[in-house]
């Protein structure tokens, strides 16, 4: 008892935290699989969660390495937000034309390899997400007493495996979100753009951890972690998310 409310008040904090970072997560993934027809989305997705098990697991085990790896949080920058400048003119012009990008597309089942490709571009995005909320949650589990069940990695086994299971949690809450937004994407169209603006916002994120590291340091060390940062970036997204949805006009499921 004297060990157990401890590591379960670190636990739920952990999956609080998890939960936060899973709502701009599950926008990047959702737009991943949106072009799938529904069947084969659901199976990507659970994959994917499949994957992130294992990434995460693995994660844990090289969270020193990864801590130095600036070079892969700018990597996962660069992408969002050129997946979203490309995403978001395509929906620009396909909207100026009267057409829905994901109507065009969402038609035929997708060939094997198309569908192996979109879950392979999943597992590189849950490694993108994992470096972010596996770093914030390991500063919380270290917290934590230590127990005497041994190391698992180079973490004490009670640290490993509160965090682990917080992780675990919050991707299947990454999951679950991911595909309410699909299904919100096909209802309200505007949500699309948000979206992809979203993505944007996401990868600026995952920009401004990058200068605010040490070995680059144009931005001062610890802001991408500041409540200041975690205020303006959450605000914006909501604000995003609140313009796209009433914007939009209600379509049929």
């Amino acid at each position: 008892m004297e060990l157990l409310l401890p590591y379960l008040g670190v636990l739920i904090v952990i999956i609080c935290l998890e939960g936060l970072l899973a709502a701009d997560n599950a926008v990047v993934l959702a737009l991943m699989v949106s072009h799938l027809p529904e069947k084969q989305r659901k199976k990507a997705l659970f994959y994917g969660l499949v994957g992130a098990m294992v990434l995460r697991f693995g994660s844990l085990f090289i969270i020193s390495f990864l801590v130095n790896v600036w070079q892969v949080q700018a990597l996962g920058a660069i992408y969002l937000l050129i997946m979203s400048i490309k995403n978001l003119y395509t929906w620009l012009r396909m909207k100026k034309n009267n057409h829905s990008q994901q109507q065009e597309e969402v038609i035929e089942e997708a060939t094997q390899k198309e569908f192996w490709w979109t879950v392979f571009k999943v597992e590189c995005a849950d490694l993108v997400f994992a470096i972010d909320s596996i770093l914030a949650a390991v500063a919380l589990g270290v917290t934590l007493p230590e127990t005497d069940w041994g190391h698992i990695g180079g973490l004490n086994t009670g640290h490993f495996l509160v965090v682990f299971i917080g992780g675990l949690i919050g991707v299947l809450l990454m999951r679950f979100a991911a595909n309410i937004f699909v299904d919100l994407l096909h209802k309200r169209p505007n949500l699309e753009g948000a979206a992809y603006l979203i993505v944007g916002w996401v990868g600026v994120k995952l920009l401004v951890m990058v200068l605010s590291h040490e070995d680059i340091a144009w931005l001062p060390e610890g802001f991408a972690h500041s409540a200041l940062w975690q205020i303006i970036f959450y605000g914006i997204l909501l604000a995003i998310a609140v313009i796209g949805w009433f914007s939009s006009s209600k379509n049929p499921a």
